[in-house]
């Protein structure tokens, strides 16, 4: 039984019991007792249990979790204290400080300031085996986080969508409601950054949209 301990229990209580989410946690209940996988299961939805649904301003989605020892933990593209932060991240600070003059500490990459701020941080797939990116693909998790997309999709207050690479940009065609804003862009890994993540200035765009709208901006600093 999933606990995420606010909003999200309730509006996910009828998908935690829908057939492919069944479905799901056989092959996850599988995966952790035979692999080694990310990230802890007791943290597979911290994005949710940081950032509750009415709180939510912004979205950044990823891809699938870290699939280094030690460094997944629930929050998309954060690492905990004490982890040096992986190559996307510290190119996620690059563009903040190219975007918005932000220097943010090279050494830290727990990414909680922002959770707090409303900034849901969600990948498209919530695990991953060791070493083996996109190993959990096409097993359930699409299905499940296409679900959180559409319930944000409905709230009435504006949220950005903030979708890099390309499984997060697919979740654009469900982003209907016009009082979003949704902006994609290339994967921040050092594979795809320089095609069009560099260079994208979606903090600045994000904060501007949401003082247009009366909301505070976000301190994207990280110290």
């Amino acid at each position: 039984m999933v606990n995420i301990g606010n909003e999200w229990d309730v509006l996910l209580a009828e998908e935690f019991q829908k057939p492919y989410y069944l479905q799901l946690r056989e092959f996850l209940k599988q995966e952790y007792s035979t692999a080694t996988i990310y990230p802890p299961s007791q943290d597979i939805f911290n994005a949710l249990r940081y950032t509750t649904y009415s709180d939510v301003r912004c979205v950044i989605l990823g891809q699938d979790p870290y699939h280094g020892p030690g460094q997944a933990h629930g929050l998309a593209f954060s690492v905990r204290n004490g982890v040096q932060p992986p190559p996307s991240l510290l190119n996620i600070y690059k563009e903040i400080a190219s975007d918005l003059g932000i220097q943010n500490n090279p050494r830290s990459g727990e990414l909680i300031p922002w959770t707090k701020q409303g900034v849901l941080l969600l990948n498209t797939v919530l695990t991953v085996r060791d070493g083996q990116a996109a190993s959990h693909r096409n097993k359930g998790w699409e299905t499940f986080t296409d679900h959180i997309i559409r319930l944000l999709n409905v709230r009435e207050d504006p949220i950005v969508f903030l979708l890099w690479g390309a499984p997060a940009g697919k979740k654009a065609e469900l982003i209907t409601n016009p009082c979003h804003l949704v902006l994609r862009c290339a994967h921040p890994s050092p594979l795809s950054a320089s095609k069009g993540f560099f260079g994208c200035r979606h903090f600045s765009q994000t904060n501007a949209f949401l003082k247009a709208h009366g909301f505070a901006e976000i301190d994207w600093s990280i110290q």
